[in-house]
C-alpha cells in the first residue's frame, strides 16, 4: 500500500462522508501550476484548488507577506477592535473594483459573504423575499443554502428554508423553454412574472457565471434586463463573485464583462490566496445597519488580510487578468477546435479561464455523458492533470491565472488524449 491509499484509509475513519472527493487523489504540496500527491507524483493543475489559486499555488510574495504577519499576530477580533491591516486590505480591494462599492464586511468564506449579503439585502430594504436562480450555488449555510439550487442532495432533509423563490438561469445550451438560438429572453419574462407574482422582494442573488452548476455563461442582454428590473422594481442586485470574481474571467469581478453594476457583491476563494477570507461589498448607503446587527469572530483575521493584500498586489503587478484573457480565449479556440473532431463535446463556453466542456451521449439528445465525464476526468489524472467536474456532466477548465501557453497545450493535450479512449 502506497503512502497514498494508507491516508486515504485513515481518512475513511475521522472524516465526515459528506465531503465529495472525485477520485483518489491525495495533496502532498504545490506550487505555481503544479501539485505532487503523497506518492510524489506531479500534476498539471486546472482545478486551482475550484478557483482559489489565482496567483499560483504558494505564491512567494503571499508566503513571504504570511510569515512577516506571524511575528506581530495572528488574530485581533476585529468585531470588538479596530487594527489596520484589515483597513489596508480593503482599501487595497476598494481600489480593484467599480468606485460605488466602497464599504466592505470581512468574513471567512464565500457562503458568509453570500449569508451576509442575504443579510443586508433584507435589513437594508425592509422586504423579506429573494429570488436566485435554478440552477445555482450559493454555500451552504442556511441562507446560503436557501439561495443554491442546484442538486438535490445540497437541500435534502434541511428544510424549510428561508423566503426564497427561483426563476429559470439562463442555460442558453439546455434552455428551460425550449427555444433555440437567438431567443427572445423568455427566461427574463419569467423572472418578471415571478417578481410581480412573489411581491416584496428584497433582492436578486446571480452569479454572472453559474459555477457549480456548470460554468454557464449567460448572455450579456439578459444581464442588462436583469439589472433594468432590478431598478424598475426596486431590487437590490446581488452578485455572487464567490468563484468567478479576482480576474478570472480578465476582469476583477466577473459582472464587469456584462457593463452592469450590482448593488452588493459577495467574494472569497481566490482573494486570500489559499487562507480563507470572505468579503461582502456595497455602497455605504445600502450597508446602513446597525452595531450589532451583523458580526463575527474571525473576520478581518491578520494572517488572511495579509495574504489577501500581498493577492490582491500581484494581481495588478503581473496583469494576471489580461492573463486570463489572452489564455482564456486561446484555450476556447482548442476546444471548439476539439467539439469539431469529438461528438462528446457539446458544448464549450465560458469567460477568460472560466471555461465549461460540456459533455454528451450524442449532440441531437444531448443525454448527460455523466460515465463518460468520469472515466474521461480519471483517464486525465493518471496523465498527469488534475481536473475537477461541475454540474451534470461539464468538466470546468479554472487554472491559476499565472499558466503560460505551453502549459495550456500541456493540459489540453492530455485531455484530448482521455477523450479519444472514451
Amino acid at each position: 500500500m502506497g503512502k497514498a491509499q494508507e491516508i486515504i484509509e485513515r481518512d475513511k475513519k475521522v472524516i465526515s462522508p459528506s465531503l465529495t472527493r472525485e477520485y483518489e487523489f491525495v495533496f502532498q504540496k504545490a506550487k505555481d501550476c503544479y501539485v505532487w500527491d503523497a506518492d510524489g507524483k506531479k500534476y498539471l493543475d486546472f482545478a486551482g484548488g475550484v478557483a482559489v489559486a489565482n496567483v499560483g499555488h504558494t505564491n512567494n510574495k503571499v508566503v513571504r507577506a504570511i510569515k512577516k504577519q506571524l511575528k506581530y499576530g495572528l488574530h485581533c477580533g476585529f468585531s470588538d477592535f479596530y487594527a489596520e491591516l484589515p483597513v489596508r486590505f480593503v482599501e487595497t480591494l476598494l481600489k480593484l473594483v467599480p468606485a460605488h462599492l466602497n464599504t466592505a464586511f470581512l468574513s471567512n468564506s464565500g457562503t458568509e459573504s453570500v449569508e451576509c449579503a442575504y443579510k443586508l439585502a433584507r435589513w437594508h430594504s425592509k422586504k423579506k423575499n429573494c429570488i436566485a436562480f435554478k440552477p445555482s450555488f450559493h454555500g451552504r449555510t442556511m441562507g446560503a443554502l436557501s439561495l443554491t439550487n442546484s442538486r438535490p442532495v445540497h437541500k435534502e432533509r434541511f428544510g424549510p428554508f428561508m423566503p426564497v423563490v427561483h426563476s429559470p438561469y439562463p442555460y442558453c445550451y439546455r434552455c428551460p423553454f425550449k427555444k433555440a438560438r437567438p431567443c427572445e429572453l423568455q427566461c427574463l419574462t419569467s423572472l418578471k412574472n415571478l417578481i410581480r407574482k412573489t411581491r416584496d422582494v428584497a433582492a436578486i442573488f446571480f452569479e454572472p457565471i453559474a459555477g457549480e452548476s456548470g460554468y454557464i455563461a449567460p448572455p450579456k442582454d439578459f444581464v442588462h434586463g436583469l439589472r433594468e428590473t432590478c431598478d424598475k422594481y426596486n431590487i437590490l442586485l446581488c452578485i455572487d463573485e464567490v468563484q468567478s470574481g479576482c480576474f478570472r474571467t480578465g476582469k476583477f469581478l466577473a459582472i464587469e464583462n456584462f457593463d452592469v453594476s450590482p448593488d452588493i457583491v459577495s467574494l472569497s476563494k481566490a482573494i486570500g490566496g489559499g487562507l480563507p477570507i470572505g468579503v461582502t461589498l456595497a455602497n455605504k448607503e445600502v450597508m446602513d445597519w446597525s452595531a450589532g446587527s451583523h458580526a463575527n469572530t474571525f473576520g478581518g483575521n491578520l494572517l488572511a488580510c495579509a495574504a489577501g493584500i500581498a493577492v490582491l498586489n500581484f494581481m495588478a503587478e503581473k496583469r494576471l487578468g489580461e492573463n486570463a484573457k489572452r489564455m482564456g480565449d486561446y484555450t476556447l479556440n482548442r476546444l471548439k477546435e476539439m467539439q469539431q473532431e469529438y461528438e462528446i463535446i457539446g458544448d464549450v463556453r465560458g469567460i477568460g479561464l472560466m471555461i465549461g466542456i460540456e459533455l454528451v451521449k450524442n449532440r441531437q439528445t444531448r443525454a448527460c455523458a455523466i460515465e463518460e465525464r468520469k472515466k474521461i476526468i480519471e483517464g486525465a489524472l493518471k496523465q498527469g492533470l488534475l481536473l475537477l467536474p461541475a454540474g451534470e456532466s461539464t468538466i470546468r477548465i479554472c487554472p491559476p491565472l499565472t499558466i503560460t501557453k505551453d502549459e495550456i497545450n500541456k493540459g489540453l493535450d492530455i485531455l484530448e488524449e482521455a477523450i479519444k479512449f472514451i
